[in-house]
């Protein structure tokens, strides 16, 4: 089997150079580190757990809690999620975990476990609530992480992230500049803080243009295509139904569609429509006849930057150089309607 020292010994380098180049510290140049990985691959080296947790108190494995199996297809984009940091991580010679807790707990007693357990370096934290108890938690016990969102505007603590107050107020503009008043918003579930900057965002939009916010229009929910179809029936069937739906995902605008066209509707000749788009599998906002303007941030453009912002922080590096935006994108397309006048 080959060892550090024979990889070390191969590339004329000291164990210390191929090690810290290996555990991927900031202070090893991309051609020596690209370099040592080239060389690693080639000689089938393979590091020992066991002796690294003994050198460095590491054990070079970081994880993903999820609290509980995901039942609803859009969870399939954790399968793409898991995929992607597995692959990222494996290139920077860490195993990544998954853990599914028990649904019915605590979600804090597993990240002790596992804290306690000493078997996990870091973790990644997704879908942030308010008052996130897992933040709470990690900060208290010194654990790196990184979540993908925040809990609050300006955060202390590493993140990737995109602006939703912005795609809020970015989607509301683009129907109140065609016209619209009467303006809708099927959101996702209250306790999630991104849901949140979108609806700050939607009124904001709104009270810029002197329209007044009516709570009938904005319904939250899981982001499911089910929730789309039971909202959009609500609103579409209500006295004053609205000229315009923002949908919160695909998922949502898919099954929004589903309705309108079951109630004789259509796209944007009877209601204008427009949707945040995370590109999700199997999901175009493109796809729809017509289709669909959006915001719109691949979730898979998350990985690598969650990736490496975590082991940054393991490394030690200085928060503020690890808080990243991620780029938002807006795509007009033929789903809006000008209402005159």
């Amino acid at each position: 089997m080959i060892t550090l020292r024979d990889l070390s010994r191969h590339l004329g380098l000291s164990v210390t150079q191929v090690s810290r180049a290996l555990n991927g510290h900031s202070d090893v140049s991309e051609e020596t580190r690209a370099r040592v990985l080239q060389a690693a691959k080639d000689l089938k080296y393979h590091p020992n757990l066991s002796a690294r947790k003994l050198v460095t108190g590491r054990s070079g494995m970081v994880g993903l809690v999820l609290p509980g199996k995901p039942v609803s297809p859009g969870d399939s984009f954790f399968v793409q999620m898991v995929a992607g940091l597995s692959a990222y991580f494996s290139r920077r010679e860490r195993q990544f975990v998954l853990h599914i807790a028990d649904g019915s707990g605590d979600i804090v007693d597993a990240y002790r476990r596992l804290i306690d357990g000493g078997g996990l370096d870091g973790f990644i934290l997704l879908s942030p609530m308010v008052d996130d108890s897992r933040v709470a938690y990690l900060r208290q016990r010194k654990v790196p992480f990184v979540i993908h969102g925040r809990t609050v505007p300006a955060p202390d603590y590493p993140f990737f992230d995109i602006d939703n107050e912005t795609v809020g107020h970015t989607l509301t503009r683009l129907l109140i500049e065609r016209g619209h008043r009467r303006i809708a918003f099927l959101n996702g579930p209250r306790r999630h803080t991104f849901v949140e900057w979108r609806r700050d965002g939607y009124l904001r939009a709104l009270a810029e243009s002197g329209i007044a916010a009516d709570p009938d229009l904005h319904l939250a929910d899981e982001m499911t295509e089910g929730f789309g179809m039971i909202g959009g029936l609500r609103l579409m069937t209500s006295g004053a139904p609205p000229t315009a739906v923002i949908c919160g995902n695909t998922l949502i605008l898919k099954g929004l569609i589903q309705t309108l066209g079951a109630l004789g509707l259509e796209v944007p000749r009877d209601v204008s429509v427009v949707a945040h788009d995370d590109a999700l599998p199997g999901l175009r906002a493109a796809g729809f006849d017509p289709a669909v303007t959006v915001t719109r941030s691949p979730l898979e453009m998350s990985w690598q930057p969650l990736a490496e912002i975590l082991l940054g922080h393991m490394d030690g590096q200085p928060v503020d150089g690890l808080q990243i935006w991620g780029p938002v994108e807006v795509i007009e397309r033929g789903s809006i309607a000008e209402i005159m006048g």
